[in-house]
């Protein structure tokens, strides 16, 4: 198991590493902005990044467009303005526009049930799971009973097949836990039952290419070269004190008999998330692969047009993208979250812009969102992979940046 909830209160001594060597950062930045770049200049002197990107979209165009250090996490190779990584869950916000969109254009009922368009999917009393059910992780099916190897996990069908077959922890509607893995097979699924179409196909079609966009839910073989490698790095040091997780989600975590454990460790062992053969894989909950750029590019065609490329949600869809489904206790993640229709909400577990912005983050540190208000849309990726699965420092400290600089 290679998850850990983000760690949190109970400082504990640690010895220092050394100062490493100030990065080169390039890119640009709109005037105004420069903020947003110091901050992630220290995300390198301080925070421990070995490698990473961020870009700000306002109002469609970009205003911050900054990359530095590695494109590895264990090489010197430097990273370049198109490098890629693995985004972890933020392939989740992804995935949830892919259905939202379907939605949006009549070919799928929020209010159905799954079974309407999966059958299988009613076995073992879950005939009652709404679609939406499904988005806003209510679904009861966070687990599977036998855990899927990494060669299974990846293999067109048999995910479906074992959440199909699942039965549920709770009834499905009554409570929320996040579907860390299963999601992936949960969504794929349907929609490959409504469109034919794989979702990693769907998203390349109706998202990735209208706007251009270097994201992929299965990385195409002649894209293999841009993708970086990631790897574990150092929590960060707070006057010479490591922060560790409360103790009641370091329980969960340590526990494999645990929701918690039991969820992340869906997959087991845990995938080679460097191989080719995970990289061409789809798992539309967990092995995205996207460039800063193209995150952000992303959730800003969410709320308005952007530079050469279309609006991808009409008003209707993004009020609903940002329409609280499950709130509160999560029983997977042991913290309280909030969830739209697949999005995150901004809240206490995912600090987002402000209260309205939806997104989702991604274990090890990326971050994607959107803040329709401020018209802001936001893409962080990086190779150095903290013990974060919800609230990075790095990404935080980012967006704390820019909301200063639009406080003036």
């Amino acid at each position: 198991m290679n998850d850990t909830a983000e760690a949190a209160g109970h400082p504990v001594p640690d010895e220092q590493d050394p100062a490493p060597e100030p990065v080169a950062v390039h890119g640009t930045v709109a005037p105004g902005y420069e903020p947003v770049r110091d901050a992630f200049a220290r995300n390198f002197a301080q925070l421990g990044d070995r490698g990473a990107a961020v870009t700000v979209h306002r109002h469609g165009s970009p205003v911050v467009d900054l990359w530095a250090g590695t494109r590895d996490h264990d090489s010197t190779a430097p990273w370049e303005r198109g490098t890629a990584q693995v985004v972890h869950s933020v392939t989740k916000g992804v995935s949830a526009a892919a259905l939202l969109l379907l939605h949006q254009r009549g070919r799928l009922d929020l209010d159905a049930p799954v079974s309407t368009y999966w059958p299988e999917y009613a076995a073992e009393g879950k005939e009652r799971t709404l679609v939406r059910h499904l988005l806003a992780h209510r679904a009861g099916v966070p687990v599977l009973d036998r855990p899927l190897t990494p060669d299974e996990a990846g293999r067109p069908g048999t995910g479906a097949a074992a959440v199909a077959a699942q039965a549920p922890v709770w009834e499905p509607g009554t409570e929320h836990g996040y579907h860390a893995q299963t999601y992936s097979w949960l969504t794929g699924e349907l929609v490959r039952r409504v469109t034919g179409a794989s979702l990693g196909r769907y998203v390349a079609e109706e998202i990735a290419g209208p706007l251009g966009l270097d994201l992929w839910i299965g990385l195409p073989p002649a894209r293999k070269d841009r993708v970086g490698r990631s790897g574990p790095v150092s929590a960060p040091e707070r006057g010479g004190l490591r922060l560790r997780p409360r103790r009641n989600v370091q329980d969960a975590y340590g526990d494999p008999a645990s929701l918690t454990r039991r969820a992340f460790d869906a997959i087991d062992p845990p995938v080679d998330e460097n191989s080719p053969a995970y990289h061409a894989a789809e798992l539309p909950g967990a092995n995205g692969i996207a460039t800063a750029y193209a995150l952000s590019r992303f959730y800003a065609s969410l709320i308005g047009a952007v530079e050469q490329g279309p609006r991808l949600f009409a008003p209707a869809t993004l009020a609903l993208a940002r329409t609280v489904e499950s709130e509160g206790a999560d029983r997977v993640l042991v913290v309280p979250t909030r969830f739209g229709p697949g999005f995150m909400l901004h809240g206490a577990a995912s600090p987002l812009l402000a209260e309205g912005a939806f997104g989702h983050p991604g274990r090890g540190g990326s971050l994607g969102f959107a803040d329709p208000e401020s018209g802001v849309a936001f893409g962080y990726v990086t190779n150095g992979l903290q013990k974060t699965v919800t609230n990075d420092p790095r990404a935080q400290a980012l967006v704390r940046a820019v909301r200063g600089v639009l406080q003036g």
